[in-house]
């Protein structure tokens, strides 16, 4: 069923649209003619935009523009959209070293949701699909993020338990807070068929002033995993995951639900 639309965020909406639609400007008069509403009843929203600089109101003109506001909003979205192209670019150049597929993904509550990927060109990989979602506990991406989580946090994450989906699968809450305890000091998760018993998985975390934003990864067929292999693996991640740090830092990247368009 198709949730109701609330009219008064509509007329927000509907006036941040046509005035982006006609930078030239528009009256009051002109801004209510085309959205088919009453001057009356959009003009307290106008007032209140125009306060908050979301629009701009000349008074030689009498018209409205699109204010600063929205840019600084509309810049936040492209700050996102430039983060997300970072991070793309260094996963390519993980997939380049490793022939690995490398994947990205962010918390969404217990589970991990896959938001970007990068597919590598050796015709024996790990097959896999943005928009997907695992459980954060037996990923190696879901470790990633989680490796601050207490006892009781993760209890009440997942309050019925640990589903085992292989003879791997970590389902006691002890033995896996003692991994997140160890990952929290190497930084590097791993993941040894938990979900598939022929895959394998190594992550990193991306962080910006302590706080989570995402994780990436790569995963491999667990017979190509050599302990060479490994290393080499966890070296490019790590070399990532600073990079792809040191530009969230420059750029104050804090928000934790990265999607890239797919």
């Amino acid at each position: 069923m198709k949730n109701k639309e609330h009219n008064p965020t509509l007329r927000v909406l509907n006036i941040l649209e046509t005035l982006a639609s006609n930078p030239e400007g528009l009256t009051l008069t002109q801004i209510a003619e085309i959205i088919n509403s009453p001057k009356s009843t959009i003009l307290p929203i106008i007032h209140t935009m125009a306060n908050r600089k979301f629009i701009f109101f000349n008074e030689k003109t009498y018209t409205y523009t699109i204010g600063i506001s929205s840019f600084c909003v509309g810049s936040s979205y492209t700050s996102n959209m430039n983060a997300l192209q970072f991070i793309k670019s260094e996963m390519e150049y993980v997939v380049k070293k490793t022939d690995e597929i490398c994947q990205m993904g962010i918390l969404d509550g217990g589970e991990v949701l896959y938001v970007a990927k990068v597919d590598s060109t050796n015709p024996i990989r790990i097959l896999s699909s943005v928009g997907k979602k695992l459980p954060a506990y037996c990923t190696a991406l879901g470790k990633a993020m989680l490796f601050n989580y207490s006892k009781e946090e993760l209890n009440n994450l997942y309050p019925e338990g640990f589903k085992a989906y292989t003879k791997n699968t970590i389902t006691d809450f002890d033995i896996l807070y003692k991994q997140l305890e160890e990952i929290k000091q190497t930084k590097v998760a791993t993941e040894y068929g938990e979900v598939n018993e022929d895959s394998s998985c190594i992550s990193v975390p991306l962080t910006n002033n302590n706080k989570i934003i995402a994780a990436i990864s790569v995963s491999t067929p667990s017979f190509r995993l050599t302990q060479e292999k490994s290393e080499q693996i966890i070296s490019y991640l790590l070399n990532a995951k600073n990079k792809i740090e040191i530009f969230f830092k420059e750029h104050d990247i804090n928000d934790s639900q990265l999607i890239l368009n797919r």
